[in-house]
């Protein structure tokens, strides 16, 4: 009975903890929004972006464009200055995640164990080649679910975010206060 005690008693003392952080910062608390003209570079240079890689989708009958390149366009447009949006980490990490998630469906094939283990272990990868693009777990993901062969490294995984960084450079640079990328490599 003693040890249903302690167990109950850290469980209270979890959710307590949890719970008091989130009390913390009540729903009302305030939020740093940016700027609108930050907003406005956001959102055109997201249009354009996306616009662009679907238009070229389009014309050259080739799928440049996946799901994970609008959250790749929130990173790169809405916080251009985080280390996740460089150059290195978008083009990098999709690189790597198509990589390594179409070695593991080439092997293991598709399956809920194979899509953990794609996903994790291109988070891996990542972390060790400093390219963590969290995007990128999708692209994982997308791989595991469409099951291409392997011309998709090439269609969309780098053309698709070299078009994006291309255009991200490009909008990013025409704003005064805003400058992309921070860094190539």
């Amino acid at each position: 009975m003693l040890d249903y005690k302690k167990a109950r008693l850290k469980w209270k003392s979890y959710w307590f903890k949890t719970l008091g952080r989130w009390r913390s910062c009540p729903l009302t608390c305030s939020v740093d929004r940016p700027h609108h003209r930050h907003v406005f570079w956001s959102w055109f240079g997201s249009f354009i972006a996306i616009t662009v890689t679907s238009y070229l989708t389009v014309k050259t009958n080739s799928p440049l464009l996946m799901a994970p390149f609008g959250a790749t366009s929130v990173l790169i447009f809405g916080v251009p200055d985080s280390p996740l949006a460089q150059p290195r980490n978008v083009i990098g990490g999709n690189l790597l995640a198509a990589l390594v998630s179409l070695i593991i469906l080439h092997f293991l094939g598709s399956s809920p164990l194979s899509m953990g283990l794609a996903v994790s272990t291109a988070i891996g990868v990542m972390q060790l080649t400093g390219t963590v693009h969290p995007p990128s777990g999708a692209v994982a993901l997308v791989v595991m679910m469409t099951q291409p062969n392997w011309q998709f490294l090439l269609t969309p995984a780098l053309e698709g975010s070299m078009i994006l960084v291309l255009c991200a450079v490009i909008f990013n640079n025409l704003a005064e206060e805003r400058t992309y990328p921070k860094h190539w490599l």
